[in-house]
């Protein structure tokens, strides 16, 4: 069964899926300072998760994987969230930008990613296929099931 790709697995699914396969290789650089930091200025607290910076590593691989080419910008309204502001209407509030950054230089280097012609970036052939190949993992154990 060829052709799937990751347009036809669960987001949630595949996300999971391939933060696992980042953990597991240890490829990915994970910056220092990833047990401390907010991912906004809306949170309250750091992440629960102790594998927070391989999820958000594999959601902005996905997002990238299905639209073109994608910045710092754009990612940070994407994990952007609602900020409490008391007893005043909430707002919405875009998410780190040095976050963001980090996970997309990350990527950058273990060549899942590379710099766009037009600004932001875009997926590689090879990340293309390894995102390809762990989709098909996805498809082949439903199948097993």
């Amino acid at each position: 069964m060829g052709g799937i790709t990751v347009k036809d697995v669960n987001a949630h699914e595949f996300i999971k899926a391939y933060s696992a396969y980042l953990k597991r290789t240890g490829k990915l650089e994970v910056p220092k300072w990833v047990d401390i930091v907010k991912t906004g200025t809306f949170k309250e607290l750091a992440p629960y998760d102790p594998d927070w910076y391989f999820v958000r590593a594999a959601s902005v691989a996905r997002h990238i994987y299905i639209r073109k080419s994608v910045g710092v910008g754009a990612l940070n309204k994407v994990h952007g969230g609602r900020v409490n502001r008391g007893s005043r209407p909430s707002h919405h509030v875009n998410a780190s930008g040095s976050v963001n950054r980090k996970v997309l230089q990350s990527l950058e280097k273990i060549g899942v990613l590379e710099a766009d012609k037009k600004g932001g970036r875009r997926i590689t052939q090879d990340g293309q296929r390894d995102l390809d190949r762990i989709a098909m993992t996805l498809v082949d154990e439903e199948d097993d099931e």
